[in-house]
């Protein structure tokens, strides 16, 4: 009797942090921990979006200031992944041939390319390299072969009013350049996995292309850390479990995006993070809190 007042009280508790602008939309009592530990985080000043639609019904099943356009970092590198692929299916030049690397892309932090001696490689390759490593030397080169203006227009084709790639990536911002690599809404971004999963985004074979690419990203340090894959071999389904997605990372940054698929159910979902980066414990915060999420996600499709 003790233990279910005490049961009781506790989901009151939950209840109650959920109302407003962090509340699931209808209330899914399996979100209750993922709401709580994102809280936390908005308590103590970060911004917060996150959203999770389920796949088979298209219900939105966690809407946490979605709407609003934060930065995304790595993450609208996506837009740059579909503009390719759909040069590529629409047999345009553009998406074929090898393209060298120049001194005008030369850029480190993520990727391989800038390690290794080859000093070109076909596009579909260069589009492998930013799905599995977010290769930021590829991304340059791939930008300067399709256009940065063809990428946002491709953007704004598919409807997306808050989501955007703004620039190429660059060691350093001035003050001419765009503050942020992209930026997006979780809304968007959850929209635009599901409509990848649905073969809708262009055209079946290149939301599967897209996806392709995606599928080879071994970064598990953020939400997906909670789902026990293997980082470097997880393109198959693994006890039920199969994740395709795309993570972002930057100072005071951190977001996902992505597929997640078990045995009950599959959703598409985002969550982003914007926070003042002082110390180790304010990262390991926010690691802590998108992994919480993730446990929730996997508790929702297993």
């Amino acid at each position: 009797m003790v233990a279910t007042t005490r049961d009781n009280e506790r989901r009151e508790h939950l209840r109650a942090q959920r109302t407003g602008r962090h509340r699931g939309v209808g209330g899914e009592e399996s979100f209750a921990a993922g709401f709580s530990a994102l809280a936390e985080l908005a308590y103590a000043g970060a911004a917060v979006s996150a959203s999770v639609i389920d796949l088979r019904t298209g219900r939105t099943l966690v809407s946490i200031d979605d709407q609003v356009a934060m930065p995304t970092a790595s993450v609208g590198k996506i837009l740059l992944l579909i503009e390719v692929s759909a040069r590529i299916t629409a047999r345009d030049a553009s998406g074929f041939g090898i393209l060298d690397k120049t001194p005008g892309d030369a850029v480190g932090d993520s990727g391989i390319w800038q390690q290794l001696q080859a000093p070109a490689f076909p596009v579909v390759d260069l589009a492998l390299l930013v799905g599995a490593t977010s290769d930021n030397l590829a991304t340059n080169v791939l930008l300067r072969q399709v256009g940065l203006d063809s990428v946002r227009a491709r953007g704004e084709s598919l409807g997306l009013a808050r989501t955007a790639l703004l620039d190429l990536v660059r060691d350093h911002r001035g003050q001419d350049d765009a503050p942020q690599l992209s930026i997006g809404s979780t809304a968007e971004l959850a929209w635009l996995f599901s409509a990848l999963a649905a073969g809708q985004i262009v055209d079946t074979v290149t939301s599967t292309r897209v996806l392709d690419w995606l599928s080879h990203n071994p970064d598990l340090s953020l939400v997906s850390s909670a789902f026990g894959l293997d980082p470097l071999s997880h393109r198959t389904p693994d006890l039920g479990l199969r994740l395709i997605h795309k993570t972002g990372t930057d100072a005071g940054v951190r977001a996902e995006a992505g597929l997640l698929s078990g045995s009950r159910s599959g959703v598409a979902y985002a969550v982003t993070v914007q926070f003042s980066e002082t110390d180790l414990a304010a990262r390991l915060r926010v690691l802590d809190a998108m992994r919480v999420f993730g446990f929730d996600l996997l508790e929702y499709v297993y």
